[in-house]
């Protein structure tokens, strides 16, 4: 049986006037290449109900945990956000912003999960690790 995941993914990223509007929509659309993409002014703004890509990137750079931390740290009842920086997304990577601001914005993603739990969802996209391998629940 395939499980069924009901997501909404908003992404949001600010274009600064020393920034080139194609490089923030490039670097969006690298991390979620299934997005719908809009350009607005002064920011980028998209929609995607799935994270596969995503989910691959955190596989193949060996980031589960960090993810899982940044997911359940910033959780809200049905939903998660976290913060990505534009540089590293432009690069095909993720790089988790914390702390203090990144000086050219960040890719801001606020995740609401409708089906199956939030703590599921991210199960499927970050699975919990045992000595940094995923662990099949």
């Amino acid at each position: 049986m395939t499980d069924i995941y009901r997501v909404d993914v908003e992404i949001t990223a600010p274009i600064y006037d020393t920034e080139v509007t194609s490089r923030v929509v490039d670097a969006v659309a690298n991390i979620f290449p299934n997005a719908d993409l809009e350009e607005e002014f002064g920011e980028v703004r998209a929609e995607a109900h799935a994270m596969d890509h995503f989910s691959d990137l955190l596989h193949r750079q060996e980031i589960l945990d960090t993810a899982r931390g940044e997911f359940f740290a910033n959780r809200e009842g049905d939903t998660f956000s976290f913060a990505l920086k534009k540089q590293a997304a432009f690069e095909d990577r993720i790089n988790f912003s914390v702390g203090e601001p990144d000086e050219l914005g960040e890719i801001s993603v606020r995740v609401r999960v409708e089906e199956p739990t939030v703590e599921e969802y991210i199960d499927h996209i970050a699975p919990p690790t045992e000595d940094g391998r995923p662990v099949d629940a």
